[in-house]
This record gives structure tokens, C-alpha cells and sequence, in this order.
């Protein structure tokens, strides 16, 4: 058993931000295989709402929320040596149960973490930032002069979305709510903003490309906006749904993606990227090296100590907050 008092944020039933407690848990030293971590920093998703809903059930109540976070590696179990005490870490990944301040887990899912990056910068991009690997190098593979739109453009993810997409030498029109966070997404790289609350963003896209439309849609909201999403399109555009934040997963025809239009559409799941990756170090080696040269920005939109999860989940689900919110174990 960890020698100093241990916390997590846990739910002993499903529902709102009421159900999480703040609560001291006993941590055993890790099993055979695994890895035991000292959290500095960690990562909130709104997938973390879900679990908090019940939308995605837990293994078993009462459960920690959470799939990301970084820190040092604490203990090791029998058979592990890849790591050693010390090393920096991070993870995104299941089994779910990231709000504490130390966990263990299989050696397997974890992620070397270089000094130049921090853990907050870890914590804040490692699961969207390997979702942007995702998209761009195995589900889309933009190429130079193509047009993107990304939906949440100031968001963490679709912030990382437009960076790295501009790198690959497209053009990105962002959509946003508010003319704060229009400043963000153009200082993040984005050609073009559409204030969605001024102006439908169908209409935005059909000004902004004479009519022409976009190659790729980038979304994470679901329902209307995804089927208004498919009105932007160009004939062979592609368009990715990332979550279900509004509406729900949306239903669609396949009729209505072709002939005549030829569209693609995906529901990628980072996890299974996870899981299947057949060199995921690479993959985030790939990651952590562009934030660490500069090229990729990690914006951090807000910082909450881990008792306080509950006002960073009603921060979140307001839709008012810009880039991530990570959580901070206090200090034994």
C-alpha cells in the first residue's frame, strides 16, 4: 500500500457533476506487468462526461474517471523492464481512471514523456494529440492546397487539428462562438474564422471558397451540424465525425453520399488507433516532438486542483471554455 494518503475523484452512481467525490482511496503496490505512476498532471476529455453519465458505463462502481494524465513512474511490477522508477510517463487510454493521484497500470500503455515536454502539456494534448495523428495520417492524408474545416477550431483538439494541418499545406477555415475564441483559432493558424452565431456556418464556407466548398470536415458535435456539415462538401470530400457532443450519433442514408457527390464519411475511435497501433511510441515521439520544436502550441484553458473536477466538468459541458482543462494532484 502507497505510504502516504492517496486521492481520487470517484462516482458511486451515475448522473451529474454531484455524483463525483473527492475521497481518499488505497492504492496497491502494482501487480505483475504493471507500472505505478505518480500523477502530476491530468488530462479532462468530455468523454469523461460520458462516463459520468453512464452513456459508457465503468467496469464496475465505485470507479475513478479519467483516460490521460502524466508523471514520474513510482514502482514497478514483477517483469517490467522497459521503465524504471523515475521515468517520465503519459498515457490516453483505457481502463478508465486517471482523477488520482497515483494508479497503476500495464507497462504496455504507457508512453515515454521527453523532458522538453511538461506534464501539463502532456496531460493537455496526449489523447487529442494522438487523435490529430489519427486524422490526418491514417484517416484523411490531406495534401497541399486542400481546404479543411474544422468545427471548435479554438477547442484543444481543434486547435491541434489546425496547426498540424497546416502544416501539411492546407487551407483551414475554422468555426467558433464567440469573438474571443475567433482570435485564438486564427493565432492557432486558421485562414479564415466563421462566427457561427453570426453567420450559419453553410453560408460562411460557401462565401469564404466562391461556392466551391471544402475537402474535409472535421466535427464533433453530431445531428445537425453533421448533416449541414455534408452540404459544404466538395465531390469526393471526406467528412469525420468525432463525438457526439450535441445530438447524438447522426443517422444517415448512404444515399445520400453519392453517386453524383462520391463523399466519405468516418467515425474513427482514437482507442482502437491505440490498441492497433503497431508503434504508437512513434506516433506520440511524432507528437511530442512538434510541441517540443514549437510547431504545435498547447494551449491550456484552464487549471483545476483534482478536488475541484466537478467545477471543471461544469466548466466544460457550458461550452464557454477554449483549448484543455487539465486537473492538478495537490501536493502530499
Amino acid at each position: 500500500m502507497s505510504a502516504r494518503p492517496e486521492t481520487a475523484v470517484r462516482i458511486h452512481a451515475y448522473g451529474g457533476v454531484e455524483e463525483m467525490r473527492f475521497e481518499a482511496v488505497d492504492v496497491p503496490p502494482p501487480a505483475a506487468g504493471e507500472v505505478q505512476i505518480r500523477q502530476h498532471a491530468i488530462g479532462i476529455n468530455y468523454l469523461d462526461t460520458y462516463h459520468r453519465r453512464g452513456v459508457f458505463p465503468l467496469r464496475a462502481l465505485p470507479g475513478a474517471l479519467g483516460v490521460e494524465a502524466a508523471g514520474v513512474v513510482a514502482a514497478l511490477g514483477a517483469g517490467v523492464t522497459r521503465f524504471a522508477p523515475g521515468d517520465r510517463v503519459a498515457y490516453a487510454c483505457p481502463p478508465v481512471g486517471s482523477y488520482a493521484s497515483l494508479r497503476n497500470l500495464p507497462a504496455r500503455l504507457l508512453l515515454r514523456l521527453p523532458d522538453a515536454v511538461s506534464f501539463e502539456q502532456a496531460a493537455a494534448a496526449t489523447l487529442q494529440g494522438l487523435t490529430a495523428h489519427m486524422l490526418l495520417h491514417r484517416v484523411t492524408r490531406p495534401t497541399r492546397g486542400d481546404t479543411v474545416l474544422v468545427h471548435a477550431a479554438a477547442g484543444g483538439l481543434g486547435s491541434l487539428l489546425t496547426q498540424w494541418a497546416k502544416l501539411f499545406g492546407c487551407r483551414v477555415i475554422g468555426t467558433v462562438g464567440s469573438p474571443d475564441k475567433a482570435a485564438l483559432a486564427r493565432a492557432r493558424g486558421c485562414d479564415e474564422v466563421i462566427l457561427y452565431n453570426q453567420e450559419a456556418f453553410t453560408e460562411g464556407v460557401q462565401r469564404l471558397t466562391d461556392g466551391a466548398g471544402v475537402d474535409i470536415v472535421f466535427e464533433g458535435l453530431g445531428g445537425q451540424v453533421f448533416h449541414d456539415s455534408l452540404t459544404v462538401l466538395k465531390p469526393f470530400g471526406h467528412i469525420v465525425n468525432l463525438g457526439q457532443v450535441a445530438e447524438g450519433l447522426p443517422q444517415l442514408k448512404l444515399a445520400d453520399l453519392g453517386p453524383a457527390r462520391s463523399l466519405t464519411v468516418s467515425v474513427p475511435g482514437v482507442f482502437a488507433y491505440v490498441n492497433n497501433h503497431p508503434d504508437l511510441q512513434s506516433a506520440a515521439d511524432g507528437l511530442y516532438g512538434l510541441i517540443a520544436s514549437g510547431a504545435l502550441a498547447v494551449h491550456i484553458g484552464g487549471r483545476y486542483a483534482l478536488r475541484d473536477a466537478a467545477a471543471a466538468h461544469t466548466a466544460l459541458q457550458g461550452r464557454g471554455t477554449s483549448g484543455s482543462l487539465i486537473l492538478i494532484p495537490e501536493p502530499a
